[in-house]
């Protein structure tokens, strides 16, 4: 008899039956399915479970900082926890509100200075709760040009306080409002707004200067750039830590040194006296009330999370230079600085979020 198979160098002898081999090749893959399945079910069973059945919101402020922040915490929360993550848009004020509300779960950035008297009455209330310190050394105040005011050919050399502005509005007018000064507050929303505003009333500037409040963050900065690029001179709030003051030499100008109580008699009144300068500032994480009880091993990694003021000026400068979105600059941190962020969360954790980034 002939073998009924033939390959090269693979023959079956006479009389081998090809059911037996077809019998075991079968079982063969059966079994491996089988612990395919389970290896599946293993992986299943491993896997993260999120402490919410819900997704956690985060308040969706409108800068750059935040935007980073709330990019790492959703990676971090999603790979690392198993959690799924939404976010709110809106400026302080109104997200601040949604928090105390339970709208919002956290917010990554409280500048809780700029609204003493709301923070106090949610904190008090119990509604907000402050988890930790994101960063200890944020600063704000007003600025000008520093070749406005430094150098051979500065053209206000003079101008070295916010007392010194009325007699410069000149040198600051506002295209729309000739016979006044223009200077560049926030946007209507954000807390700064209000303190710059009771700040103009108090240094007696409403008659010299219009305030002027652009449509949004990227607004701002975009007014910044396109005068300092054009040696037009300006006087503009802005804060610490930003592209912004990375990329413009800007000089900030004195105002008394800060006073809480007249800060807090500033911030009680709309046409307010007194001023004073911003305290440096610590920029803090909160939560709703329900998430502490609810996501202890979340509140745990919250507490841990710590940067500084320098440190995000860095990452904000490199997002801007390589074109980068908030998540890609968030990912490219967790790659380049392991020895930090994974002390803030259990290994297991880190090794999930280190797999998702890879």
């Amino acid at each position: 008899m002939k073998p009924f198979l033939r390959h090269p160098g693979l023959q079956l002898r006479p009389g081998l039956q090809l059911r037996p081999i077809l019998s075991v090749v079968v079982a063969v893959l059966i079994l491996l399915t089988a612990l395919a399945g389970l290896a599946g079910k293993a992986r299943a069973d491993s896997a993260p479970a999120c402490e919410l059945d819900r997704p956690i919101v985060l308040a969706d402020l409108p800068w750059a900082s935040n935007a980073f922040h709330v990019a790492l915490v959703r990676r971090i929360l999603e790979d690392g926890y198993g959690c799924r993550t939404e976010t709110r848009k809106g400026a302080t004020l109104p997200l601040f509100a949604d928090m105390a509300a339970g709208r919002v779960d956290i917010t990554m950035e409280v500048w809780k200075d700029n609204f003493p008297t709301k923070w106090n009455s949610a904190a008090e209330a119990g509604t907000v709760v402050e988890v930790g310190v994101n960063f200890p050394d944020a600063s704000q105040g007003w600025f000008v040009p520093a070749w406005l005011v430094r150098g051979a050919d500065a053209v206000a050399p003079d101008l070295k306080s916010v007392t010194d502005l009325a007699r410069h509005k000149d040198v600051f007018s506002d295209p729309e409002h000739s016979h006044k000064g223009r200077f560049y507050n926030c946007s209507l929303g954000w807390a700064c707004e209000a303190v710059n505003t009771r700040k103009m009333h108090a240094y007696d500037l409403n008659g010299a200067f219009t305030n002027f409040r652009p449509a949004n963050g990227a607004a701002l900065a975009a007014a910044i750039g396109e005068n300092y690029r054009k040696k037009r001179p300006f006087v503009a709030y802005y804060w610490s830590p930003t592209w912004v003051l990375g990329t413009y030499d800007l000089a900030a100008l004195d105002e008394p040194a800060h006073d809480p109580a007249i800060w807090r008699a500033m911030m009680d009144s709309t046409r307010p006296d007194a001023a004073t300068a911003y305290p440096k500032t610590i920029v803090t994480i909160a939560v709703h009330k329900d998430l502490v009880l609810a996501a202890p091993d979340l509140i745990a990694f919250l507490k841990r999370y710590r940067t500084s003021s320098r440190m995000l000026s860095d990452i904000l400068a490199r997002q801007r230079l390589y074109d980068e979105t908030a998540a890609e600059a968030a990912d490219g941190f967790l790659r380049r600085r392991l020895e930090l962020w994974t002390g803030w969360v259990p290994k297991a954790v880190a090794a999930r979020v280190r797999q998702a980034i890879e």
